[in-house]
């Protein structure tokens, strides 16, 4: 019978590894250690990849400066570039939070590749006296600067991919406020009548937000850029060629396709997690901005008859066990509660920043884990807000119509015609009986009807223009 298990050896002694396991005996510890999400570090495939693009560009780089010999430099890459192509990810199995400072992560990568790599020479797995985990995979690296490097490629490709989705989003509000370009409304401030505007107004606005937010997450990508490769254990560079860090980053950049560079201080940039602050910031900023339009989305079409009811959601699913014909506005809360997920992500990366210690923050793998999420969350979250609401929203005309008719806030457009005094005093008899603005100021003799009927064209109320006195 063949057997069912290899013996393999580290600091603590010998362990039993599952015979097929591409990971090792640092990997299993692991595992024993950690049984904390549930969720292994598989889960971020971006993750994974980053880290074979790491193992792939050290190989190269000690290979050309002598340090690693082609037959193993070769069979290293070659793993990786399988692992980069979704080979072998159900072996990185470590919990995405781990004690270490992602040791355990990076300790899993090298059994991986090393124990393909092994394959693909032709040696069985465990044999590394062929080729070792930690003496070739790892070479002049330390978990201190390939973990920080490997969430910094991650998290660059995953900003794209919600800048996209922002568009994405930003696209469908740009085309409901073309749409309703020309439906008059009235806006409001604290939840009171204001002044009129158009639905197309309002909608645009939340297209210009997220246009803003694909800016300012452009802007965190240019921080994310910057690794400390080469750093080794706190920055000094111990145990690597003095020319590895640089071209060690040109050979990740070549294979990445990220325009990494190496930070101008490896001590400092190896302790300092403020870029990760910086994007967890402006990740809270577009949940912000997204759950307050979502908000808005909610409001204007509370209802059917009792509420707003500006707008209609598409209906996509019964909305009660008890009230039938109940329908929710599902896909807006699903959004706040990602935003209010993606809020307290960011404070648990601001103390996991804060708490870093000398030359090493110890808890990148809670703010990987943190980050992760609020970037996946967040895409997903634009993505079905988009396709699974916005394009189906639907304006009640005749309803907006005449609540622009009735109300009382029209009568600020009427303050430079009639004075301040008039128009208060107009405004309290209309809410008092309940009569039209432009009915009792035509009553009271301040203005004719046709001066009326000239300031109160939507094109009037709705945009700045030259004042000129109303006969």
């Amino acid at each position: 019978m063949p057997a069912t298990t290899r013996t393999e050896h580290d600091l603590l002694g010998d362990r039993e590894v599952p015979a097929d396991a591409y990971y090792g005996v640092h990997t299993l510890r692991a595992v024993e250690n950690f049984p904390i999400t549930g969720t292994p570090i598989s889960h971020y495939p971006d993750l994974v990849r980053a880290l074979a693009e790491i193992k792939m560009a050290a190989a190269r780089a000690n290979h050309e400066l002598g340090l690693l010999n082609a037959e193993r430099a070769d069979a290293i890459a070659a793993a990786c570039r399988e692992i980069r192509a979704g080979k072998l990810h159900d072996q990185f199995v470590v919990d995405v939070i781990q004690g270490g400072a992602g040791t355990s992560t990076n300790m899993n990568a090298n059994e991986v590749i090393a124990n393909l790599a092994l394959e693909i020479l032709g040696h069985r797995r465990g044999d590394y006296a062929h080729l070792h985990p930690n003496e070739h995979v790892n070479m002049s690296q330390s978990t201190n600067d390939v973990y920080p490097t490997a969430l910094k490629l991650a998290t660059y490709t995953g900003i794209f991919r919600l800048v996209e989705a922002m568009g994405h989003l930003r696209a469908a509000f740009q085309r409901k406020a073309d749409e309703f370009r020309d439906i008059l409304k009235m806006g409001r401030t604290q939840l009171q009548d204001a002044v009129p505007m158009t639905m197309g107004q309002e909608f645009s606005t939340y297209a210009v937000m997220l246009a803003e937010d694909e800016e300012r997450l452009k802007e965190a990508a240019l921080l994310i850029r910057e690794i400390n490769l080469g750093a080794t254990a706190i920055g000094t560079g111990i145990n690597a060629h003095p020319q590895y860090a640089a071209l060690v980053c040109r050979r990740l950049a070549e294979i990445s396709g990220v325009p990494v560079v190496t930070a101008p201080n490896l001590v400092e940039a190896t302790q300092d997690c403020g870029s990760f602050v910086q994007l967890s910031g402006v990740l809270k900023r577009v949940a912000v901005k997204l759950s307050k339009t979502c908000n808005d989305l909610r409001l204007l079409s509370s209802g059917p008859r009792a509420g707003f009811g500006e707008i209609n959601l598409p209906a996509r699913q019964a909305g009660s066990s008890i009230m039938p014909g109940k329908v929710n506005p599902v896909i807006p809360e699903v959004v706040n509660q990602i935003a209010f997920e993606v809020i307290g992500n960011d404070m648990t990366v601001t103390f996991a920043a804060e708490a870093g210690q000398l030359q090493l923050n110890a808890f990148e793998p809670i703010i990987a884990h943190s980050l992760f999420k609020s970037i996946t969350h967040l895409r997903q979250g634009c993505l079905v807000l988009a396709d699974r609401c916005v394009d189906g929203i639907t304006a009640n005309r005749d309803h907006l119509e005449a609540g622009v008719r009735n109300s009382i806030g029209i009568v600020t457009a009427l303050n430079p015609y009639i004075g301040y005094a008039n128009a208060s005093e107009v405004a309290a008899e209309a809410h008092r009986t309940g009569k039209g603005v432009a009915e009792l100021v035509e009553a009271r003799g301040l203005m004719t009807a046709a001066a009326l009927a000239e300031v109160l064209r939507p094109e009037v109320l709705t945009q700045p223009r030259l004042l000129a006195t109303a006969g």
